[in-house]
């Protein structure tokens, strides 16, 4: 699934292509997502794009009398291509712009969800999401002080989107290994100086990624159609049973909770 970087990615790619533009009207080939395509959506006509927002792993399409809400799922994508692209088997929902272009919605697994919103703070799926981890918000006064006393594991904690957004799998993994820190410790283990080369790592690692255009690993392709280059510089995540970077002692794979965890027995503690 697209994570945080990968979303923030994409927003980037979009926004040239879409903000001072208009939306002329929307194709919907398919409604069938995680959850039916908004009707709001089947009717917009004629609306200027004021801004291409994120928050944690959604996009949020501001125009003039609402915003369309995105969430790309498992396998979703959205590209910018020429207004006569004829559409593929998996192209659900296409966006003609008014600059002879459109924005395609493309979802194998039809597990994302495009929905309306006339009032954000009040949206069901943005109403009770916790701090952006690139925001000052998100520090290391905030996580020491949410993690006391909690005993669940610190990676399924930082993938508590009530703690904190937009951190899944790879960069739990990932943030932990840097960190040096057991993915398996419970959270209110961590001290101070734990929970504070977290936050850092965290937000280090995430910067570092956008820069890179995000984390390919089976479907996610940038707005461009290219992949993200970050995978290039994972340390553990799918690399099981091989040589740790760091030690050379041999990567561990396990699942917790029906997700995979890759750790160096050796440097994390």
């Amino acid at each position: 699934m697209p994570e945080l970087p990968e979303v923030e990615t994409t927003r980037r790619g979009i926004q040239p292509h879409l903000v001072g533009e208009t939306i002329l009207y929307a194709i919907v080939r398919n409604s069938c997502l995680r959850w039916s395509v908004s009707q709001e959506i089947y009717k917009i006509s004629n609306q200027p794009v004021l801004s291409v927002q994120r928050r944690a792993k959604y996009l949020l399409l501001e125009l003039l009398y609402g915003w369309i809400i995105i969430h790309l799922g498992m396998s979703g994508s959205l590209r910018i291509l020429p207004k006569e692209q004829p559409a593929a088997k998996h192209d659900h929902i296409d966006l003609v712009i008014s600059n002879d272009k459109l924005l395609r919605y493309t979802d194998p697994r039809r597990f994302g969800a495009w929905l309306w919103s006339t009032n954000l703070a009040s949206s069901k799926v943005l109403a009770h999401l916790g701090p952006e981890p690139l925001s000052n918000d998100f520090n290391w006064d905030y996580f020491y002080e949410k993690s006391r006393h909690k005993l669940i594991v610190v990676k399924k904690f930082l993938m508590d989107n009530k703690v904190v957004v937009g951190i899944g799998n790879i960069y739990a993994s990932e943030s932990l290994f840097i960190a040096g820190i057991l993915p398996y410790r419970p959270t209110g283990s961590l001290s101070e100086e734990e929970s504070q080369l977290l936050v850092a790592t965290i937000k280090a690692l995430l910067i570092r990624s956008i820069e890179k255009g995000g984390t390919t690993l089976r479907d996610f392709l940038q707005s461009n159609g290219k992949p993200g280059f970050f995978a290039q510089e994972l340390q553990v995540y799918r690399r099981a049973d091989d040589p740790c970077y760091s030690c050379g002692t041999k990567i561990i794979h396990s699942k917790h909770g029906q997700r995979s965890t890759f750790w160096c027995p050796n440097c994390q503690h």
